[in-house]
């Protein structure tokens, strides 16, 4: 499977949505790589990582994100499930929990009932270790910065904005991963 054939299927190249999306999901793959390839003894998958880090926010798209070019109708948050559903019908389920299980450190069913997220009512947690590492790189770049690699303090700050248990997640990964 090749992940830029299945990322041309829904963005058009040359246009800066498709850059903003590219240029993102390499700075994951990349970082994502790095760590698992830093800890063999995790015995994680690297072909996995390397597609579904590339896949992991193909729903973007379907959202209101101008700044990024998004003119969907949903909202922002929704782009992991909305990912995750493409996936599916292309049946990558396996790359669709990715798209899915990756915002903030993941999100809790207890979350999303108790904020009335717009999102199906279910855990959309990292679960594997790969799921996990690209949740983890991904923490490091910004689809509206794309030239910067945040650091761990940027990150908590930012991921604190949703809660400290976020904070303590995110720091764990740290430690495992760095």
């Amino acid at each position: 499977m090749n992940p830029y054939h299945l990322i041309q299927k829904y963005y058009t190249p040359d246009t800066e949505l498709y850059h903003v999306l590219v240029k993102h999901s390499e700075q994951v793959r990349d970082k994502a790589l790095e760590v698992a390839n830093k800890h063999r003894e995790f015995h994680a998958d690297t072909a996995f990582i390397a597609e579904a880090a590339l896949l992991h926010d193909i729903g973007i798209f379907l959202c209101d994100a101008p700044r990024i070019f998004c003119q969907g109708s949903h909202q922002y948050i929704e782009h992991g499930y909305l990912g995750a559903d493409l996936l599916r019908k292309e049946g990558l389920e396996r790359h669709a929990f990715v798209c899915e299980r990756h915002t903030g450190t993941g999100i809790s069913l207890e979350k999303i009932l108790e904020n009335k997220l717009p999102l199906p009512h279910r855990d959309m947690v990292p679960v594997s270790i790969e799921e996990q590492i690209i949740c983890y790189a991904d923490k490091f770049f910004s689809k509206t910065a794309l030239n910067t690699v945040h650091d761990p303090g940027k990150i908590s700050i930012m991921l604190g904005r949703h809660g400290q248990e976020n904070i303590a997640i995110f720091n764990a990964w740290h430690f495992k991963f760095s």
